[in-house]
């Protein structure tokens, strides 16, 4: 029966837990370790989330003032500083149990709490008033309602500042003095905790940091944003489990050769995250910050570092915008305009010549044509429209057409590209000609034909002392065919190479002929053509000329024949 008892008397004590808070007095508190704020040294504190964290302290009988410094991390906190103050001295032999700590036994006397600060924010801030009656225990309230974040407390006693903490000046804002597209100077009121001496180095300096998200509010919570950004690069290099796959035998190959280098890189994330990478660390009040994006905004927080005490003190910051990088004027491209192009080699041209072509109609078609003029020289052609390359590719000393859809207007850029023939240190002083024209008069989905071979042939048995025969190949198109003529001395040295000559611009009196000529099949489209009236003996020079009304006429290779002296 008394087993029964006791069973029932358990059972009803852990269901109702009122039970036991009523069977405890009014005035007990749990039994919790007590944490004291001690006096010149700055104390660490962890705040979980929701949860208040309390500190105790008390002052000697002779201070007078007492200043309480709280510095929060990366989040906002809540915290207040309160006193309770006692009607009578506790006793020293207290005839309570002797587990109650000492905040326990001021809260089971005869006393009044009063609230005597309350701050909310992210900032540093500071505490300074007076003490109040020696029997009095101050308490320390602190809460993160956010997320678990780091603290730090500081207490002093008496008059005068504590020293723990760097001093900011009057004004605390960081200028700008300059901004280029790659760099920016910054300066900024020295602190006058920086004291420098011949021949000792100072325990304060400043540290400037630089990133692209916001300015800081601490050192700490630069910390806390650098520890994030490894955290995010992790978990992407984490998901990326394809592309570790494929890159794994090599980085496996690799490790075996250089088996120490994961373990530096281990060590110097650990050390950034340490350190927050200040780009200046001096204790001059002016920094320059190199090696900047051109056209990128940065934030920039200065803050004044006590290497002994650990702590800091952060300036205002400020932002800036990077110069953005200067680029080539684009030269509008006429319709059907042959345009002649001079590019240069050299490095300071890496980004070459730029043109827009819009064309002509709703269709927003085009063709557009390049021919190179040296003989050994290439250029890289790249065709964009509404930010989107469309092709890239290199022209040699053939004839190129590319055809242009998709847009309204296109970006075409020319860069030269350094040809193997010409010397390494002659590479900056080569020049390339280039000319090319663009037409919305061509208005099939195809670039045109070009005849299987450019040669021409003279036939042996048909040239006389006045007279040759010539061939050459045409396409399935209509087209107009021309042909040029042009005496030169019998030795041949003065022969013209230019191949992007134009019909244009030769003499009309080496014009011979045009004809118009078109053959379905391609492998019948043979033209010929009977030049007459020339002299025995004599040595010339005939080009044909395929000429387009949508493109740069088309040059066959030109070819030397001489007459008969005797028939």
């Amino acid at each position: 029966m008394a087993l029964s008892w006791c069973l029932c008397l358990a059972i009803a004590l852990f269901s109702c837990p009122g039970t036991i808070n009523a069977l405890a007095p009014e005035n007990e508190v749990t039994l919790h370790p007590t944490t004291w704020l001690s006096e010149n040294r700055v104390t660490p504190i962890h705040l979980p989330k929701g949860r208040a964290r309390r500190l105790y302290f008390t002052l000697k009988k002779k201070a007078d003032l007492l200043s309480v410094t709280v510095s929060p991390c990366a989040v906002p906190i809540e915290w207040s500083l309160a006193v309770r103050t006692l009607k009578d001295k506790p006793p020293k032999k207290a005839h309570w149990s002797s587990k109650k700590s000492m905040p326990e036994v001021w809260w089971r006397g005869s006393g009044r709490e009063v609230r005597i600060y309350t701050y909310t924010g992210n900032a540093v801030d500071t505490y300074t008033g007076p003490a109040y009656a020696p029997a009095s225990i101050y308490i320390l309230r602190l809460k993160s309602n956010e997320q678990n974040t780091q603290v730090s407390a500081y207490l002093h006693e008496g008059p005068g500042p504590s020293g723990a903490f760097p001093e900011l000046p009057s004004d605390p804002r960081v200028h700008t003095l300059g901004v280029g597209m790659t760099s920016v100077t910054l300066n900024w009121a020295p602190s006058s905790s920086i004291v420098v001496k011949d021949g000792h180095q100072p325990h304060h300096e400043y540290c400037v940091l630089v990133n692209h998200k916001h300015n800081y509010r601490s050192l700490c919570a630069a910390r806390e944003g650098i520890r994030k950004e490894i955290q995010s690069v992790q978990k992407r290099q984490r998901r990326d489990k394809q592309s570790k796959e494929i890159v794994w035998a090599t980085l496996k190959d690799w490790w075996w050769r250089h088996p120490d280098t994961f373990k530096d890189r281990e060590s110097s994330t650990t050390d950034k995250f340490e350190d927050p990478g200040c780009v200046c660390r001096d204790v001059e009040s002016v920094c320059t910050v190199s090696d900047l994006l051109p056209d990128t905004q940065y934030y920039f927080d200065v803050f004044v570092v006590d290497r002994v005490n650990g702590t800091s003190a952060a300036y205002t910051g400020t932002f800036a915008r990077t110069h953005e990088e200067a680029r080539p004027a684009v030269t509008s491209l006429r319709e059907g305009q042959v345009k002649w192009v001079t590019l240069s080699g050299d490095a300071s041209n890496l980004q070459g010549d730029k043109f827009r072509f819009k064309p002509r109609g709703w269709q927003q078609n085009g063709l557009l044509t390049l021919h190179t003029c040296n003989g050994t020289s290439k250029v890289k052609v790249t065709v964009s429209t509404k930010g989107q390359t469309l092709t890239s590719q290199e022209v040699g000393h053939q004839l190129a057409q590319i055809w242009l859809h998709g847009g309204p207007s296109y970006l075409i850029q020319l860069q030269a590209l350094a040809s193997s023939s010409i010397p390494k240190g002659n590479s900056g002083k080569s020049k390339f000609c280039l000319k090319m024209q663009a037409s919305s008069a061509y208005h099939r989905r195809a670039v045109p034909v070009f005849p299987s071979t450019l040669q021409i042939k003279s036939f042996n048995k048909l040239r006389t002392c006045n007279s040759v025969t010539l061939a050459w190949m045409g396409t399935e198109e209509r087209s107009l065919y021309c042909v040029y003529r042009r005496q030169i001395p019998l030795d041949g040295k003065h022969i013209l190479t230019d191949r992007c000559i134009d019909p244009e611009s030769r003499p009309a009196n080496e014009r011979v002929l045009c004809k118009y000529f078109q053959e379905l099949n391609p492998r019948r489209a043979v033209t010929t053509a009977v030049i007459g009236e020339l002299e025995s003996g004599m040595l010339y020079v005939f080009d044909v000329y395929l000429m387009r009304r949508w493109g740069l006429p088309i040059k066959y290779h030109s070819k030397t024949v001489r007459t008969r002296s005797e028939c």
